[in-house]
């Protein structure tokens, strides 16, 4: 069955809108792993990407790696999750899932800025999240793919690593490689091969 394209409004549209927020990058891009201590040891030991917030979203780990000052890469932990491999832009033998691409904007007030644009749109989107450590809102592209719109309001970025920091190190039972990161070496370091 062929995709529907959505309907188009021919007038000027995007000038009746708000105003578009200024965006700031990637707040996080959200990834699933199986194995949280593989991953913690590949981005923050073979990477070199500091792991600047751990939390627990539900009853999955959810770790973040920091790439630039507020910006970073984030995994939540499935214990049965499916891996495979597949070589950078080559075709994957069967559906490939991103769990949810998050934005940064630089405030709450971007946060209601960017609801009205969407709302004025005619694009649902949720009300403010306060998940404590940041405040989202989630939407959705016309691909279906989830996206979300965040803001630190404790950021963990471009700060020392202190696991002992509750407000941002919320996992109450972090991988080991928290505890090797904390002692200032990781014990062991995954290894990768080219597909």
């Amino acid at each position: 069955m062929a995709a529907t394209r959505p309907e188009w409004d021919s007038g000027s549209v995007s000038a009746s809108l708000p105003p578009a927020p200024s965006w700031r990058g990637v707040n996080h891009l959200a990834l699933v792993t199986p194995d949280m201590d593989a991953t913690t040891r590949f981005y923050a030991g073979v990477l070199g990407m500091p792991l600047v917030m751990t939390l627990m979203a539900g009853p999955m780990r959810h770790y973040f790696f920091e790439m630039a000052p507020g910006n970073t890469v984030a995994f939540f932990e499935v214990a049965d999750a499916e891996t495979f491999r597949k070589g950078a832009g080559s075709p994957a033998p069967h559906p490939v899932q991103m769990d949810h691409l998050s934005f940064n904007v630089a405030d709450e007030d971007a946060l209601h800025q960017l609801r009205a644009r969407l709302t004025a749109a005619g694009s649902e989107v949720t009300e403010i999240v306060d998940h404590e450590q940041m405040k989202s809102v989630y939407f959705t592209d016309p691909n279906g793919l989830a996206l979300e719109a965040s803001y630190w309001v404790i950021d963990g970025t471009g700060r020392p690593f202190d696991p002992d920091d509750e407000r941002i190190f919320a996992d109450p039972e972090p991988v080991p490689a928290v505890a090797e990161l904390a002692a200032g070496e990781l014990a062991a370091l995954p290894t990768t091969s080219l597909v």
